[in-house]
């Protein structure tokens, strides 16, 4: 039976398959047993244990030789996650070399520094989805630099851009959120080996030494200072995946609503067979948007769990890394799941060109209210430009005039009624051209 939203029917196809897969209990047994093998060759290294039991420890550290049955049994029964992992591969080993196993280490030690393995790769899987999400929506903003569009702030018209611009501006903070994951990586991914509360006493006096030696073994950097009760380095990592996340929900929340009926100038990828009612044949509903906003907020909940895990008692604390045992790798597992969603999503993107222009037109030129105001301010003043304008702007409003009109009349009242403005939506774009071609590239 499944039961949680990585296996059940019904959900499972929203997650990556690659992140389940290094999250998986074998995956993570074997994070465990990569661990413990390093530390054996390092310790070897340091001639603390003989050469060969190091040997045979790594050799009989296969997740594939372990019963799990029997481990989730005695895993319930002794209450304790790991000391019947060890039992296993102590047999495993034989003797002497189960006599050398787990030297000078303590559970935490073995499980930090496993979950660092398994951020790692995430990490490498993450950020080459992320670089083609960019990909995608770099070439959304050269495609489209010239495509007109409504800006909009507050859900209303406010002044002329391009889709290029605002897909500039996804592209630009996707960018922002791989580099500043990749940052944050360099100090995350560390190897903790202190022993019982941080402090190498079980080392014989090499324990910095061990640690060293076991990061270059796995790949990771040493903690240096492996106090157990110091979370906050993981936690900086994980909250960069927060922070990718708000991108990618106000990414989608943007698709979401650029695809209304009313709006429609944008579209998600469509196939026959998809289907967006049981009841309304008619509905092409985005639902791969729409499933990347619900993949951000499980994740986006998640974080004060980790915030609230930073607080441990004393010098080692279950409560505290029982609750991250779980949530980080679900929060890896979800921030791989959103940054696939968001290249599903961005590499299908439709952009209705038609739609964009004609939309542009719906307030009957009142989106050019600012252009209008800044050619006047030379000749009567910002404020009194703005008065006057203000006034033309509500009579359209109310009255459906076009703004030119109602515009020409007011110029007449204040005896501008020669003076020529040009309203054109194309000719009030700024610096658009640029920022484009500086940010996309």
């Amino acid at each position: 039976m499944s039961v949680g939203m990585f296996t059940s029917f019904i959900t499972r196809h929203w997650f990556s398959p690659t992140a389940i897969a290094i999250w998986s209990d074998d995956a993570t047994l074997q994070a465990w047993l990569d661990v413990e093998s390093a530390l054996a060759r390092a310790q070897a290294k340091l001639e603390m244990i003989p050469q060969d039991a190091a040997d045979r420890i790594a050799t009989c550290c296969r997740a594939e030789r372990f019963d799990h049955e029997r481990l989730s049994r005695e895993i319930a029964f002794a209450q304790h996650p790991f000391v019947p992992v060890l039992k296993q591969l102590e047999e495993s080993c034989g003797e002497p070399a189960a006599g050398f196993l787990h030297w000078g280490a303590t559970t935490q030690n073995i499980f930090d520094t496993a979950i660092a393995l398994q951020l790692k790769q995430t990490h490498a899987h993450l950020i080459g989805v992320l670089q083609r999400c960019e990909d995608h929506v770099g070439k959304l903003a050269l495609q489209h630099q010239a495509t007109l569009q409504a800006g909009r702030t507050h859900g209303q018209h406010a002044l002329p851009m391009t889709f290029g611009f605002k897909a500039a501006a996804w592209h630009a903070e996707l960018r922002r959120g791989r580099e500043r994951l990749a940052a944050r990586a360099n100090g995350a991914f560390l190897t903790y080996f202190g022993g019982a509360i941080g402090t190498f006493a079980a080392m014989g006096g090499k324990g910095r030494a061990v640690e060293e030696e076991a990061a270059r073994l796995l790949g990771l950097a040493p903690a240096r200072l492996p106090m157990r009760s110091s979370f906050d380095r993981v936690a900086d990592y994980l909250t960069g995946f927060a922070v990718l996340s708000g991108t990618l929900q106000k990414i989608a929340g943007d698709i979401v609503f650029l695809q209304r009926t009313e709006v429609g100038e944008v579209e998600e990828a469509f196939h026959m067979g998809k289907v967006g009612s049981s009841t309304m044949a008619q509905k092409r509903n985005p639902s791969a948007a729409l499933v990347l906003v619900s993949l951000c907020r499980l994740l986006e909940a998640r974080m004060p769990l980790i915030l609230s895990s930073m607080v441990r008692m004393d010098e080692g604390d279950s409560s505290a890394t029982n609750v991250c045992d779980i949530v980080v790798a679900e929060m890896a597992i979800l921030a791989a799941s959103i940054a696939e969603a968001a290249e599903r999503v961005l590499g299908g993107l439709k952009v209705n060109e038609a739609a964009m222009a004609r939309n542009l037109e719906l307030t009957q030129g009142l989106i050019m209210s600012e252009a209008a105001m800044m050619q006047l301010a030379p000749m009567i003043g910002r404020h009194k430009a703005h008065h006057l304008l203000y006034e033309a702007a509500q009579e359209t409003a109310t009255q459906g005039t076009p703004f030119g009109e109602t515009m020409r009349n007011a110029l007449q009242r204040v005896e501008l009624a020669d003076v020529r403005l040009n309203l054109s939506p194309s000719a009030y774009l700024g610096e658009i051209s640029e920022i484009i071609r500086d940010g996309s590239g």
